[in-house]
């Protein structure tokens, strides 16, 4: 069974093919294109790379094309992509203005282009399916929360993995499993005592911090929207909910306008006025912009913040990950998330974390009662393998409907 996992950003396509044949797991092939004018193009191109590589003879070749999509109206967990599917999508457009906009275009070119391949996808909500009621709530009037204002939480695959992967690094199988099988079972699987608690850092353009009990999500510093919780590259993160209201009658911004610079030029853009890369922001901070670290001081603050949070939910933890992008590769950052943390059990191991870029590794100290690790994420094996399990039997496949 090949599954191809297309990631799709308004200028860009990323792919992954997976091949699931005689119970291995294997990836075939994988690329990308940038600054895409053309995604029918773009996805021509996709498949012909794929041919050309040997990995698929013709598009029937492919038993799906999986999509991680962000979030719809009353639609969640893994689901066939079908006409009502793609309009709850759209429904949720203003929601997510940066991410459902192209997955819906792409999603109808796939359509087009492989009409006998179906399409499937995996939102980033399924993962936040068993939270509870409370750690879905904003303070909004009852009509609000029914109409789809509450905490969704996202970057659900990527969570998802570093709960599967975190609990077999801690040699703890049966968390493993239940991870595994969540979106079967909804958390059936048996676990034995004590309990895995495991703080996940998901930091890059688009960063969240999740609290993972045994296998099980129990919040996301994301909320309603992409556009909340931590800062992101050019996106605003948490806000007072009258700083709109505020800049538009002081400012005259219209609520386009508004959107706009809260969209593209927030985040760590909007604090450094240098970039919206980490990369470009630390340079410009070695060098003496005080507002490029500014950007770095309070993308840790932010961090910090959130890690506290979930410490107190789970009352502790044994394991702190870091992933994606800047959790992977930026050592300094880690040192800075986990300086004098050492009271609550948080130590790293400086040469550890120095050495460590881009690969699995435990980087705290001998006597860190928190194993602090980095683990490479994996999203879109998480999507192939759900999508695989749908197609074999889409009834065993657990989802819930979301309000409004």
């Amino acid at each position: 069974m090949k599954i191809l996992v297309a990631n799709l950003g308004s200028t860009s396509l990323k792919w992954r093919l997976f091949d699931f044949a005689n119970g291995a797991e294997r990836l075939l092939h994988k690329g990308g294109f940038e600054r895409v004018a053309n995604h029918s193009q773009a996805i021509e191109d996709c498949l012909a790379q794929l041919k050309t590589a040997g990995a698929i003879a013709t598009e029937n070749d492919l038993a799906a094309v999986g999509f991680k999509a962000v979030l719809a109206k009353g639609v969640n967990g893994c689901v066939r992509l079908d006409e009502a599917a793609v309009q709850a999508m759209e429904a949720f457009n203003a929601i997510a203005p940066a991410h459902n906009p192209p997955y819906i275009a792409g999603i109808r070119l796939f359509a087009k282009r492989v009409p006998n391949v179906p399409l499937v996808a995996l939102f980033e909500t399924a993962f936040y399916q068993w939270i509870t009621d409370a750690a879905t709530r904003y303070g909004v009037p009852a009509a609000w929360h029914e109409a789809g204002v509450r905490r969704w939480g996202f970057h659900g695959a990527s969570h998802k993995f570093i709960a599967e992967r975190s609990a077999e690094l801690l040699g703890r199988e049966d968390v493993a499993a239940r991870a595994r099988n969540l979106y079967v079972d909804g958390g059936a699987t048996p676990v034995r005592e004590p309990a895995l608690r495991v703080i996940s850092c998901h930091l890059g353009g688009s960063s969240s911090i999740a609290g993972i009990r045994n296998g099980v999500a129990i919040g996301n510093s994301l909320g309603m929207s992409p556009q909340s919780g931590l800062p992101h590259n050019n996106r605003v993160g948490d806000l007072d909910a009258m700083a709109v209201p505020f800049m538009m009658r002081t400012q005259g911004l219209s609520l386009d306008e508004a959107e706009r610079q809260l969209c593209k030029d927030g985040g760590l853009k909007g604090v450094s006025g240098v970039s919206n890369d980490i990369r470009d922001i630390q340079t410009a901070a070695e060098q003496g912009n005080t507002a490029a670290q500014a950007a770095i001081d309070f993308f840790v603050h932010e961090v910090r913040r959130w890690i506290g949070a979930y410490l107190a939910e789970l009352n502790g933890a044994d394991a702190l990950v870091f992933t994606a992008g800047i959790g992977e590769n930026r050592g300094e950052i880690r040192a800075a998330i986990c300086s004098q943390l050492d009271q609550l059990g948080i130590a790293i191991d400086a040469a550890k974390n120095c050495s460590t870029r881009g690969q699995e590794a435990v980087i705290s100290a001998p006597d860190s009662r928190v194993k602090v690790m980095v683990i490479p994420t994996n999203e879109e094996l998480v999507v192939a393998r759900e999508v695989k399990r749908f197609l074999e039997n889409p009834r065993t496949w657990q989802r819930t409907t979301l309000n409004g």
